[in-house]
């Protein structure tokens, strides 16, 4: 793989950081802390998504013929690097972008894409992913929620958790027993957030203002063509945005410029001469870059047309261990500014580290996958 960018790879990413110097505001850091879930960052998302939408920069990797640029992968991918090294001001619509959209696009009826698709690009429309249960969460296939058929309708009871950015989503898709056990009974859902017998509780958290919450689905009556895909089918779905979703977000991109901050910081106190700080700060330096390229390998064969494979699980993991070699240099040479919090970057930098083991799938789950699909380990009797 040739990792050079093109001329065109370049221009794309000028523009840019061109749109970002305009429209991003002198107190950006302030006002949003860096925090995608602030209510801040949401209101700022419906706003700046649109002009986003206008400069052709919300979903350049889309088809034309559904409003896109026809752009490659590689395209999508430096939107996502320039968005997160900038404090992520699209807000959770990321997830439209980066998944919800393509997955429409596979899965949806002709009547949920002519629905779905035109918010999706207007930039102000968000969505929740209502996967994780109590007691299903690092094993997915254990969901519990039930979503019971009655005639042309079905009726859903059950909880989600740890659901980023709830509190402010128009639609969820989530997932629930149709019957069966664990993969095939699960069946795919789009549900309004405002609809009858939703309710949303906000779980106080260190990472971020509204980053987690519980969702309860009390006798949420939903027609059947809410069902999204086949019934007792919808793992398929599943396996194909968690594919999505876990190369979806260039985290790296962010702590690279958290550490590089910390080193100019450090540098103004005369304390980066010290040659153990020095290795520390490169050690984890490295450790971003190799999680860039191993995302950029995915991101290839993706452009390809190559099926998903544990490379996947391999970034995420290694995204996992960088964050937290950042993580601990912040930690052991600025631990004065993380007690007052008053440097934006550096605060928030390290409240994100402590979520990447976790979000979009556990690094032990990660580590499973590893040592299962790409080593060829047997299961443990």
């Amino acid at each position: 793989m040739d990792f050079n960018w093109t001329r065109e790879h370049d221009a794309f990413r000028a523009r840019l950081r061109d749109v970002l110097k305009r429209h991003l505001p002198d107190d950006w850091a302030e006002q949003s802390r860096y925090d995608t879930s602030s209510e801040y960052t949401s209101k700022f998302s419906r706003k700046f998504c649109p002009i986003l939408a206008q400069e052709g920069l919300l979903i350049p990797h889309w088809p034309k013929e559904l409003g896109g640029e026809g752009l490659d992968g590689f395209h999508h991918w430096i939107l996502g690097e320039e968005m997160v090294a900038a404090g992520e001001p699209r807000s959770y619509q990321y997830m439209s972008v980066n998944w919800v959209g393509p997955t429409m696009m596979r899965y949806g009826t002709k009547a949920q894409q002519e629905e779905f698709i035109p918010k999706i690009k207007s930039g102000n429309f968000i969505w929740c992913q209502g996967f994780s249960e109590p007691d299903a969460g690092s094993d997915l296939a254990a969901l519990r929620t039930r979503a019971e058929r009655r005639g042309d309708r079905y009726l859903i009871n059950g909880s989600k958790i740890w659901t980023s950015g709830a509190s402010f989503a128009d639609h969820c898709l989530m997932l629930a027993r149709t019957g069966g056990e664990r993969r095939e009974g699960i069946t795919v859902f789009l549900v309004p957030m405002k609809h009858p017998g939703v309710e949303v509780r906000v779980i106080p958290n260190y990472i971020g203002e509204r980053t987690v919450h519980e969702v309860f689905f009390t006798e949420v009556e939903v027609p059947a063509e809410w069902r999204f895909g086949d019934e007792s089918n919808g793992w398929e779905i599943v396996t194909y945005i968690l594919h999505q979703e876990r190369v979806g977000i260039p985290r790296y991109a962010f702590s690279m410029r958290v550490l590089d901050h910390a080193v100019e910081l450090l540098k103004k106190r005369g304390a980066f001469s010290d040659s153990a700080v020095r290795a520390r700060a490169g050690h984890a330096r490295a450790a971003c870059e190799a999680t860039r390229y191993l995302a950029l390998d995915v991101i290839n064969d993706r452009v390809k047309g190559r099926p998903p494979s544990a490379k996947t699980s391999i970034v995420r993991y290694s995204q996992v261990r960088s964050d937290r070699l950042v993580a601990d240099f912040l930690a052991d040479y600025l631990a004065d500014e993380l007690v007052s919090g008053q440097d934006r970057m550096i605060a928030s930098g390290y409240k994100r580290t402590g979520s990447v083991g976790i979000a979009s799938g556990a690094a032990e789950v990660q580590l499973d996958l590893i040592a299962r699909n790409h080593l060829d380990l047997p299961r443990r009797r």
